[in-house]
């Protein structure tokens, strides 16, 4: 891949994998322990936006508190389920991990996040019953949205902008850079109520843990469905699949790299002569 712009996207591409590699073959133990404090970081996002939003009944101020969550992600080291398409995902494509090991850890993660925010949910609730009404209102606002070509398009969109978060976070040597892309998703996918499987199914659990929902664990966990089939296609169809075309050259492992694309490919084989 030539010239500066070329050079940048393979850095990346390369970035990627070297990260993608040791995050697929984890030990259990460690992917059980950083998926469930991911879903503990995610809880304190959850808890800012109940209290910004039952204090001032603004989505985008809420959004904007949320984005604590996504700052404890990226500080943190922890592991989030809608984080895992475009990196694991290139490193697959790249041979250096299984789809078994995928499919291993996109289920873990999802379940370990569940867990963790499930556990965070119940002690803000337990902590703050002034936030019962906010938190069985939104849970209800999600839970009861209906399953429809709009609702779905709201799924598409979250899993396409987290994506677009993890691509920012690694285009960049920048803290700074990485925060302000951190702040700017939580922005948008808290602020404009967009479908996150694990966001929403945290508020979820917040309006149950209140015993005032109106809706049950059966509901949301159709709901869940629902929302990670959405969050899937908009996170490898929007982000994950024109990346991987991007960097293909340096995703392919039969693939040079530094190769000229206009070069002769019998050039070599002329000049050594026949046999």
């Amino acid at each position: 891949m030539r010239g500066p712009g070329e050079r940048r996207i393979a850095d990346a591409a390369e970035r990627i994998v070297s990260e993608g590699e040791p995050r697929l073959h984890r030990t259990w133990l460690a992917l059980i322990a950083t998926s469930l404090l991911g879903g503990i970081d995610v809880g304190v996002g959850i808890m800012a936006l109940l209290f910004v939003r039952h204090a001032t009944g603004s989505e985008l101020l809420a959004g904007i508190a949320f984005s604590v969550g996504f700052i404890a992600l990226l500080l943190g080291h922890s592991e989030l389920f809608t984080e895992g398409f475009l990196v694991p995902v290139a490193t697959v494509v790249a041979h250096a991990a299984t789809w078994l090991d995928l499919a291993r850890m996109w289920a873990t993660v999802l379940v370990m996040n569940l867990v963790g925010g499930w556990i965070f949910t119940w002690l803000v609730m337990t902590a703050y019953p002034e936030l019962h009404g906010t938190a069985a209102a939104l849970g209800a606002h999600y839970v009861n949205g209906g399953y429809t070509l709009r609702t779905f398009c709201l799924a598409v969109l979250a899993g396409g902008v987290i994506t677009l978060m993890t691509r920012m976070h690694h285009g960049s040597d920048s803290m700074t850079g990485k925060l302000a892309a951190s702040v700017a998703t939580a922005f948008v996918l808290a602020g404009f109520s967009l479908w996150h499987s694990v966001l929403d199914s945290l508020l979820a659990f917040a309006g149950l843990h209140t015993g005032h929902a109106a809706y049950g664990y059966a509901d949301w966990a159709r709901w869940l469905a629902w929302c990670v089939l959405g969050n899937i296609v908009g996170g490898l169809l929007l982000t994950t699949a024109p990346r991987l075309v991007r960097s293909s050259p340096v995703l392919d492992p039969h693939a040079d790299p530094h190769a000229d694309p206009d070069a002769d490919p019998d050039a070599d084989a002329g000049s050594h002569g026949g046999a």
